[in-house]
């Protein structure tokens, strides 16, 4: 059968008529010639090339966030290094390789960003297009978004550590407060970090015991291999001791390390003897404090150490004699 929409109405009731005055029917209808596929134009044409269209600006727009996102990242990867972390002997070897490892720490911490942003983006335009999705098919989202609230008061309840824990994860890494290989004090443990993740970071003490630490109960953090450290030492003397003197040897010693070529790109300034730092019954506390890169803070720690020690002994500086130790003797010769 064959006519217009018009004479289709009069056969076929009021369902048909409604298609009389789409515009879309009428088109169909001039197009084809077929009464069946003007009266299902809706559904075969309309509909479905709405949802084509949906689809593809979803892909579109989701597609421009993921290229700013990775502009945004790539700009903070290779842009300009903040002042305070740039080594203060920029032109030795060793200030090189630590330049190259910030550098290398900003790019993962980019790509871990970019990573988070991306998924977030991904999963707000896909959830909007599946929403306008089903809205064309003509289901009801009333009760799937009534549902969906009351999942996810429940999720919220039911798994809040699990969502402070991520909510937290992501602020760790946005904010860069540690990464890989940064020796942290997170309270009750303290070690290098060997992963950080969304939910919880794993670090490894001086003992070699592994720590897994969830990031939602992460209260506070030091973390001891941003920019440069600062070794301080203090030396015990004896009460007796010509402070002055010993003040001076141990900037001598200080001082004769700083100007070795094999320490020359881990002390990142001069050294400086402080003085007096305290007195107590046991003795007298001089402090010597020197910069030097993050990784070899413990090394030149240890190394000064020593040399003072060494030093100490050759000029015939007494450090001073426990307590316990003196009233033991005392004791033992009242008997």
């Amino acid at each position: 059968m064959t006519g217009s929409p018009t004479a289709i109405a009069a056969d076929d009731g009021a369902g048909v008529a409604d298609c009389a005055d789409y515009w879309l029917c009428q088109k169909v209808y001039d197009w084809s010639g077929m009464d069946w596929l003007a009266e299902n134009a809706r559904t075969l044409i309309a509909t479905p090339g709405r949802i084509l269209l949906v689809v593809v600006l979803a892909l579109l727009a989701r597609a421009l966030a993921h290229r700013a996102i990775g502009r945004l990242t790539d700009r903070t990867a290779t842009g300009a290094m903040p002042t305070i972390l740039r080594p203060l002997r920029s032109r030795t070897p060793a200030a090189e390789e630590v330049v190259e490892q910030i550098a290398a720490r900003r790019t993962q911490r980019a790509e871990a960003i970019g990573s988070v942003l991306r998924s977030f983006a991904s999963m707000v335009v896909l959830g909007i297009a599946v929403v306008l999705v089903l809205g064309e098919l003509g289901v009801n989202l009333a009760p799937i978004l009534a549902s969906a609230g009351v999942v996810g008061v429940a999720l919220g309840f039911g798994a809040q550590n699990l969502v402070k824990d991520f909510i937290a994860g992501i602020g760790i890494i946005l904010e860069d407060q540690y990464g890989v290989g940064d020796v942290v004090d997170l309270g009750e443990a303290v070690g290098t970090v060997e992963a950080v993740g969304l939910r919880i970071t794993r670090l490894r003490d001086v003992n070699g015991v592994v720590w897994y630490v969830r990031n939602g109960e992460v209260l506070r953090v030091g973390n001891k291999s941003q920019g440069f450290a600062q070794v301080v030492i203090d030396m015990p003397v004896a009460h007796d001791t010509d402070l002055e003197r010993c003040r001076a040897v141990m900037q001598e010693v200080a001082d004769a390390m700083y100007a070795q070529a094999e320490w020359a790109g881990i002390l990142l300034a001069e050294p400086e003897s402080l003085g007096v730092e305290q007195i107590t019954a046991e003795g007298v506390f001089l402090r010597l404090t020197v910069r030097t890169t993050n990784a070899d803070q413990w090394r030149v720690g240890r190394e000064l150490r020593m040399r003072l020690k060494e030093r100490f002994v050759a000029e015939g500086i007494r450090t001073p004699v426990p307590l316990l130790g003196s009233v033991s003797a005392a004791g033992a010769g009242s008997r």
